[in-house]
């Protein structure tokens, strides 16, 4: 088995929003902004290789969709799904499966792109099995007024109509080595990835711990639609983590790429950092 960051992109997204209740003297100390608030987060996917599967683990933000939307996010950064799977000598057609953890538009927009002419939107690997919660995907099809505006239906309905929708139930070995978890204090059904590699444990932590900085169990963000259920979950996990000296690979972190955790005296913090190249060297 092998594992490969893919670096999609930048996006923008205001601290407060990010944080939550805990105020910006706080977060800002472990996550910086610009005069405007605005926090740089990165939409880092995950390839697992192995034997014939290449399983990627959520695909970005897309391409697709207009400008005028684009430009709410400042979208920045040189890197994006194509190339980054280029620098590891892949191409979309090479994907035989793609995790969605959920269906937010940073998460899941890569999975479907316009065809040649703009005419239809396409399965942006046509080889590759889509696999969603059910209960995400209910939650996305039937969206909340809350949540609606990250649910895009052009990013969900054109996976189940062109026939790519795997829905999965409850928590389950998925493939061999990677098993999955649902999480519910974010957005319903969220998929967390937990992969065994070598004699770790790897765990795709999504928006259950965007960065490093989440890791603090006040650090709950405004977008969780259950912020209670949020603190239950990460309380739970980052106990487990300790005890079972989980890799967490975060999905947003642009500083971070991956950590280890351990209690300490103000409770679960990061222990050490490194990027996954450095787990398979």
């Amino acid at each position: 088995m092998d594992l490969y960051a893919i670096n999609t992109g930048n996006l923008k997204l205001d601290g407060g929003a990010m944080f939550g209740v805990v105020p910006k003297v706080m977060w800002s100390k472990l996550y910086p902004c610009d005069e405007n608030n605005l926090c740089n987060w990165i939409m880092r996917c995950l390839l697992v290789v192995d034997g014939g599967r290449k399983i990627l683990i959520d695909t970005g933000i897309g391409t697709k969709q207009p400008e005028k939307f684009f430009s709410n996010y400042y979208l920045n950064g040189d890197a994006s799904l194509d190339k980054s799977l280029a620098e590891y000598g892949f191409t979309v057609d090479d994907i035989t499966d793609v995790i969605l953890t959920h269906l937010h538009f940073d998460h899941c927009g890569g999975a479907i792109r316009w065809n040649t002419d703009k005419t239809d939107y396409v399965p942006t690997f046509k080889n590759a099995t889509y696999y969603v919660s059910s209960k995400q995907w209910d939650w996305a099809i039937h969206p909340n007024n809350r949540e609606k505006a990250s649910f895009l239906k052009e990013n969900i309905l054109p996976i189940q109509e062109k026939g790519k929708l795997q829905l999965i139930d409850h928590d389950c070995d998925l493939f061999p080595g990677i098993s999955v978890r649902l999480f519910y204090g974010h957005t319903d059904g969220q998929v967390i990835p937990f992969i065994r590699f070598k004699e770790s444990t790897v765990v795709f932590m999504a928006d259950v711990l965007p960065s490093a900085a989440h890791i603090p169990l006040p650090f709950v963000m405004s977008y969780d639609t259950r912020p209670l259920i949020t603190l239950e979950e990460k309380e739970k996990f980052l106990k487990e983590a300790v005890d079972k000296n989980y890799i967490l690979f975060f999905e947003h972190d642009l500083y971070h790429e991956c950590c280890t955790v351990a209690e300490t005296e103000k409770g679960v913090r990061m222990k050490e950092t490194f990027r996954i190249d450095e787990v398979i060297s």
